[in-house]
């Protein structure tokens, strides 16, 4: 599995294929600056990493969400500079929260292409008890916004019961802040506006309060890490 470390190996062809793109939309997207220049190698091959497919997947993600091009842009401006691939999967993961769900239903072979590398049974169990796949029959429905983030824990060294209890946590605080959230956004709109002004100031406060949940996330973490090294 190729991690954020490793050189960049992919090239175009296979970048698309892997992200579900075509080729085409991937240097569109080069030329607009949304995605970074790739590493050129030997016969002036350009090479890709897990870092342009993660934020190639964040980027169709937000299309997904109704986002033009320059509001993608702006978005993505607000990264760090060197920002992870891990981190690109994790603002993909939260800005899907925000999406109904859209489970589509997969062959294994489809599903391995996705997820970029084999799935032996145990994979797969570790995926349907994270509920990022489930069987059906000889097929499978897979939550797209999920199947990376789901794919990178198989190689968390923590024990599965700690990763299902961590996204029980994630999952209980979220629904919470999405309910205190939801209940603020209704005072700020009266019975007589219309549905186009709900969804209008939904539209507009959505990647506003995604990047405060995650950059508020990222901060309290990194807080309870340092009291907890501090204490060792």
């Amino acid at each position: 599995m190729t991690t954020d470390t490793e050189e960049p190996t992919l090239t175009v062809d296979e970048l698309a294929a892997r992200a579900g793109v075509t080729v085409r939309t991937v240097r569109f997207y080069s030329t607009k600056g949304l995605l970074p220049p790739p590493v050129i190698g030997p016969r002036r091959v350009g090479h890709y990493g897990q870092d342009h497919l993660a934020r190639l997947a964040l980027i169709e993600e937000l299309q997904h969400q109704g986002m033009t091009l320059a509001a993608i842009e702006r978005y993505l401006q607000q990264l760090p500079p060197d920002v992870s691939a891990h981190d690109l999967a994790i603002h993909r993961a939260v800005v899907a929260s925000w999406a109904p769900d859209a489970a589509e239903e997969v062959t294994r072979d489809e599903l391995e292409r996705r997820a970029g590398r084999s799935l032996g049974t145990e994979d797969l169990d570790r995926l349907v008890a994270m509920n990022v796949i489930t069987r059906a029959g000889e097929t499978f429905r897979v939550d797209p916004a999920l199947l990376r983030l789901g794919v990178q824990l198989l190689d968390v060294p923590i024990a599965h019961e700690t990763i299902l209890a961590a996204r029980g946590v994630l999952l209980e605080h979220s629904r919470a802040a999405a309910h205190e959230l939801s209940t603020l956004f209704r005072a700020e709109v009266s019975e007589r506006d219309s549905v186009a002004a709900v969804k209008s100031l939904s539209a507009h406060m959505q990647p506003l309060v995604v990047q405060a949940l995650l950059t508020t996330f990222q901060r309290s973490l990194k807080e309870e890490l340092r009291e907890w090294l501090t204490e060792s």
